[in-house]
């Protein structure tokens, strides 16, 4: 059923301000965005920079696919406009996140540039960079970790991204990529610390 949105009346003005938030929690909220194939290691290594970063002394939050699609999104499937509302859902959460300092690492496939583009402007530009967590689909169906490969081999899985559903990887040079077949997780995790420190870095 659609809301009637007259009858809705948001209030922004009176919350605490977003500097105030950032500047008790010592850091600057923002959205890292990772995605790439099943298996390509996106989850694995948003968890690895998010002990890293917690042991830093930053507030982190991981929004992964596999978990928001087990309650927040669990009503959806995979069709196209079913993974178009998985990813405004999970933008909105992000933002939400990012507004209130929080360094948030969201990893989900987000196979097309029109649904990256889609959650950038929801977050806003200024709140989202892009990580491309890059290996090949043979190489993602060799580890197949969670046995997906296989059942879309057999038939068990439809619209399975790479397969039967295209994979969009990216145009943009200001996307930040790191291949999970050529250097490991730790490897990858240590080559993007560089990048995300100064991103959320307040100055004293």
């Amino acid at each position: 059923m659609t809301q009637d949105t007259k009858e809705i009346h948001p209030d922004f003005a009176g919350l605490l301000p977003r500097d105030r938030k950032e500047s008790q929690l010592k850091q600057r909220g923002h959205v890292f965005w990772f995605y790439g194939l099943s298996g390509s290691g996106k989850s694995t290594l948003a968890y690895a920079l998010e002990k890293q970063l917690f042991a830093a002394g930053y507030f982190v939050q991981v929004l992964d696919g596999d978990n928001i699609r087990t309650g927040l999104n669990s009503n959806l499937g995979f069709s196209d406009d079913d993974r178009s509302e998985n990813i405004r859902r999970i933008s909105e959460v992000a933002k939400l996140f990012a507004q209130s300092g929080i360094v948030t690492l969201v990893s989900f496939i987000t196979p097309k540039i029109e649904l990256r583009e889609n959650a950038k402007s929801v977050i806003g530009e200024s709140d989202f960079t892009e990580i491309y967590v890059e290996a090949s689909f043979e190489t993602c169906a060799e580890r197949d970790v969670k046995g997906l490969y296989a059942k879309a081999k057999s038939g068990e899985i439809k619209q399975f991204t790479g397969k039967d559903s295209s994979f969009e990887p990216p145009v943009s040079e200001k996307v930040i990529t790191v291949n999970t077949e050529s250097s490991g997780i730790d490897d990858c995790s240590q080559s993007l610390l560089p990048k995300i420190l100064p991103t959320i870095q307040i100055s004293e």
